[in-house]
């Protein structure tokens, strides 16, 4: 694609110390950490100009930097709990048109599906998009993408810990003040799980991998739906968890 005079920049939050599942960005499967197959996936969309992994200064997140060091992406530290802070941080030298954000608990981003949220918010008079407003797709693949001026507003307004902790909800709670757009897939698929959170989540995550990435590394949304269809018994691992169950308002 043409890149824009600002670009469209992914940032891709990351952080060691996950309260359910410490870690889990660099547990391995395939011979690779989590987190390097998730840029290795994210890299793959084509709207994204740049791509910047948003991690904490907290020593406990010196492997993340180290890990972005050696898969050559680029690595931006910042306040712990201030994501939104470490968002505008991360954003600052880039000067970009519109940010995406992404989160490190998901391993499976499918960039067809990044794409489209993009495109969503790149239409004339939208100011964020998301296809987490009311989800249809498989938590795990959720995508957001907000105008960098909104980004800046955001972080100069949000007061609520809530609002700082979870960057975006200062927005997209706020549809009398910005224009959003709800993505939505064809079929709903919001009782899917494909995201990290828990122990269960790694052994199915494990399993996908397993079984695609040696012979098809760039599996898509609908080679993992297959999977699922032809292992039911590997999908019921981690069905029962709650989503979104470590979001505080």
């Amino acid at each position: 694609m043409t890149s824009p005079a600002r670009p469209t920049l992914a940032i891709l939050q990351a952080r060691m110390s996950s309260t359910r599942l410490p870690g889990k960005v660099l547990l391995r499967v395939c011979g690779k950490p989590l987190l390097a197959h998730q840029v290795e996936r994210v890299r793959r969309a084509k709207r994204i100009d740049e791509l910047v992994v948003a991690t904490s200064t907290d020593s406990s997140d010196d492997p993340l930097q180290a890990l972005c060091e050696s898969i050559g992406v680029r690595c931006h530290r910042g306040s712990l709990d201030d994501v939104l802070d470490r968002f505008i941080g991360a954003a600052k030298d880039f000067e970009p048109g519109y940010v995406v954000r992404l989160t490190g608990d998901c391993p499976l981003a499918d960039p067809q599906v990044i794409d489209k949220v993009i495109a969503a918010a790149q239409e004339p008079g939208v100011d964020y998009a998301s296809n987490a407003l009311h989800p249809t797709y498989p938590d795990g693949l959720d995508v957001e993408c907000m105008r960098y001026e909104v980004l800046q507003q955001a972080a100069r307004e949000a007061r609520k810990p809530s609002e700082r902790e979870h960057v975006t909800p200062f927005i997209h709670t706020q549809p009398q003040r910005f224009a959003l757009r709800d993505v939505k897939n064809d079929v709903d698929l919001s009782h899917l799980r494909w995201t990290v959170d828990e122990p269960a989540d790694f052994v199915f995550v494990s399993q996908v991998f397993d079984w695609m990435y040696p012979t098809k590394p760039a599996f898509d949304m609908n080679d993992v739906l297959d999977f699922e269809r032809s292992h039911p018994e590997i999908a019921r691992i981690n069905r029962k968890i709650e989503r979104n169950a470590g979001y505080t308002p």
